[in-house]
């Protein structure tokens, strides 16, 4: 791939950062504190997906706001130790300068900025779930990204790891660069697919930025 862009939107965990142990842990104490079943857990996607529309495929409304504040919870705490960066992460972003790049993530707030302050990651913008009404595979959260950062989204470049996201992607008129950090190459689709971000390089011009791929 070589391809210009004006500004470029990272998914976090999964993209710049892993988290998934965590995740999973953190979930699987969740759901038995709510006597949620193995069978109907081993159900519902985690990744790539809003708290709130995984809590909303398991649990009644009346308990919606208290399961969410208590997963959010249990994923903070376990911030600490629970978050690697992944390959490429550090030296990508350290190439780009503020205003060309932005973290579009479907976590919260908190517990993004926790996950990303833990790996020494300085994000100039965050687009987070209390930020959308409408999650990923809806294309809201990176348009949101592109209007806060004031680019046109056909200029964009949309990474991701999680077939969700990059339909987000697709949806937005982004081009987009998929990660097969987590999921296999045959599920997802893309303009571009690498290994992770170890395998993008960057170079700042006047007008944005010029990406090329080793993969």
């Amino acid at each position: 791939m070589k391809t210009h862009a004006q500004a470029l939107l990272f998914d976090n965990d999964g993209t710049l950062v892993s988290s998934m142990d965590s995740v999973h842990r953190c979930w699987a104490r969740w759901a038995r504190e709510y006597g949620i079943t193995e069978e109907a857990f081993a159900r519902v996607v985690l990744h790539g997906r809003p708290a709130t529309e995984i809590i909303a495929e398991l649990l009644p409304e009346e308990v919606r706001a208290e399961a969410l504040a208590r997963i959010e919870a249990l994923e903070v705490a376990d911030v600490p130790g629970g978050v690697v960066l992944l390959p490429g992460t550090k030296e990508l972003l350290s190439a780009l300068p503020v205003g060309r790049w932005a973290v579009v993530t479907s976590a919260t707030r908190p517990l993004a900025e926790a996950r990303l302050r833990e790996v020494g990651i300085d994000f100039p913008e965050l687009v987070a779930a209390d930020d959308i009404t409408r999650g990923k595979p809806d294309p809201e959260p990176f348009l949101l990204a592109a209007r806060r950062l004031g680019v046109d989204p056909a200029r964009c470049v949309v990474f991701e790891d999680a077939p969700a996201g990059l339909a987000a992607g697709r949806a937005a008129g982004m081009r987009t660069v998929a990660l097969t950090t987590t999921h296999p190459a045959e599920e997802l689709v893309a303009d571009v697919v690498v290994r992770d971000l170890s395998a993008v390089s960057a170079l700042v011009t006047d007008t944005g930025v010029t990406l090329g791929t080793t993969d």
